[in-house]
């Protein structure tokens, strides 16, 4: 098996979400929608899947639509906070260091005409709620700013932002990717005061294919398929039963194993600094408030190379969020990094099952393959 430190990029399905897939698929497989009893016993056990998310989350259950991904969350969320608002202007705010699942569709949506104001993060990693505060005009209509960075693992002021933006208008719509937040730091939307807020299933160890969106109860947006008026008549479509109940179980054992989860992750990042730290010219870029991302760099190893050379001895690590495909950070390039650092950046992630022997194996393949790259040249 391999060392896997890439907790941020995907989980592994957690045995209790493999077992309710698997009931969900081979005995209650009924058709939520189907009036006769196996169709209704799939919808008490929806209903009730339902109901632990949004136990899980902090809301209530009517508040929480069920997608496919954190990405079609975040693209909807986006496209109808700006539909839902078009009469009082064209203008977004965001930060430059989103996923770009926000990025892309806020790209797109400025193709149309919009105009996009991209906050700049500081040195740290972290959005400005002065900056925003600054930015903000009457023809406002969205802010997004992510809760936890996938790259840096900061924790963006979401909370104090909402406040800032309400209190300069309340109707302007914000969202918020809680992808990397959810079940690794306290996150409820109430809270936060989000409207609108994304999380994703195998962030936390459900199956890939599944996330939910959620609204606040009163916030009215334009549904995105229409058809048998299913999720409340906003997401049509026949229920992924066993996705759902999948990431029903993985949000039950989450939230149950919240502090320890917590606490074994903290400690794990906190001996990977010391251990990684001992590695000659390797700087920390940023070891944030999340327990679980922590960005490190070899000055002058180019990232994807690094990748690589770790992978042939077995470690998997990243040069950041896996859509880029091997492609330059965003992210880095925000923190304005000198080009050295930002080109050997890499991020490493945990989870509970992260052992300090795999941390160790980790400084150990590093020192070889920087070593070996010294006696060559």
């Amino acid at each position: 098996m391999p060392v896997y430190l890439d907790y941020a990029a995907t989980t592994s399905v957690c045995p209790e979400a493999v077992h309710a897939a698997c009931e969900a698929m081979t005995e209650g497989y009924g058709n939520p929608s189907s009036g006769y009893g196996l169709g209704q016993e799939a919808a008490s056990a929806l209903k009730a899947d339902r109901g632990v998310v949004a136990e899980a989350l902090g809301c209530l259950p009517e508040e929480l639509i069920f997608t496919s991904c954190g990405t079609e969350s975040n693209n909807w969320a986006i496209t109808a906070a700006v539909k839902k608002n078009r009469r009082k202007g064209r203008h977004i705010i965001t930060t430059a260091i989103e996923h770009a699942a926000v990025l892309e569709p806020c790209k797109a949506l400025a193709a149309e005409g919009y105009e996009v104001t991209y906050l700049k993060p500081d040195r740290s990693g972290h959005a400005s709620v002065e900056d925003l505060t600054a930015a903000l005009r009457p023809d406002t209509v969205l802010v997004s700013m992510m809760l936890v960075n996938n790259e840096l693992g900061t924790v963006q002021p979401v909370a104090e932002a909402v406040r800032a933006v309400k209190a300069y208008d309340p109707d302007i719509l914000f969202h918020t990717d809680a992808v990397q937040g959810f079940l690794k730091i306290p996150v409820t939307p109430s809270q936060l005061g989000v409207d609108l807020l994304t999380v994703s299933g195998h962030k936390i160890h459900a199956p890939k294919g599944i996330g939910a969106l959620y609204i606040k109860k009163g916030v009215k947006i334009k549904g995105l398929l229409l058809g048998g008026g299913q999720e409340g008549g906003l997401r049509s479509g026949t229920e992924p039963t066993a996705q759902i109940a999948a990431f029903a179980a993985a949000c039950r054992v989450g939230r149950e194993r919240f502090e320890e989860n917590v606490a074994a992750m903290n400690g794990i990042k906190e001996y990977s600094l010391s251990i990684l730290s001992g590695i000659p010219g390797l700087e920390v870029v940023s070891n944030g408030e999340a327990p679980h991302i922590l960005a490190v760099s070899l000055p002058g190893y180019p990232s994807q190379m690094m990748v690589q050379a770790l992978d042939a001895e077995g470690i998997c690590v990243s040069s950041g969020s896996a859509c880029h495909k091997g492609k330059a950070s965003h992210v880095f390039e925000a923190l304005k990094l000198p080009p050295r650092v930002r080109m050997g950046v890499l991020r490493v992630s945990f989870d509970t099952a992260t052992t300090r022997e795999e941390i160790d194996t980790l400084a150990l393949a590093l020192k070889k393959i920087t070593s070996e790259r010294v006696a060559a040249m």
